[in-house]
């Protein structure tokens, strides 16, 4: 049973020590959407254009400080735990080449748009860099 518990613990131990921690952000960093804005009637395909003052942007997997890349998240609110990656979904839209903008698809009817940079390994960064989550309304 201690041989057992040992175990854990040591296995545990090495899962923790592997997972990355959060890279810090500079001090006013901000992410924000230039397009389109809050409140906008919009045709589909819609053009979205990231905006990003005090940090740069980098492609995932390449660490430089005081940047990040783009996660654009649809119709959905960031994810509680920020000490875990962003997932992949349809609604966490990677952008790990250092994208910039982008155009989607999206149906008739009311969406939310919000950015959050990540870090290298797709964590938020400490303090969090998001916009404002924005609302627009597709329409036909």
């Amino acid at each position: 049973m201690r041989a057992a518990l040992i175990a854990v613990a040591f296995v545990a131990s090495i899962a923790f020590a592997d997972t990355p921690g959060r890279t810090p952000s500079p001090p006013g960093a901000e992410a924000y959407i230039i397009s389109p804005k809050d409140g906008e009637q919009v045709k589909s395909p819609v053009k979205v254009v990231f905006g990003l003052k005090g940090m740069g942007v980098a492609p995932a997997g390449v660490q430089f400080e005081g940047a990040g890349h783009h996660h654009l998240l649809i119709d959905t609110d960031p994810p509680a735990d920020l000490s875990q990656p962003l997932p992949t979904t349809d609604k966490v839209v990677h952008f790990g080449k250092g994208q910039t903008e982008t155009t989607i698809d999206l149906p008739p009817g009311k969406h939310t748009l919000q950015l959050v940079l990540g870090d290298h390994n797709h964590i938020p960064h400490d303090p969090p860099v998001m916009s404002k989550k924005i609302t627009i309304t597709v329409t036909e």
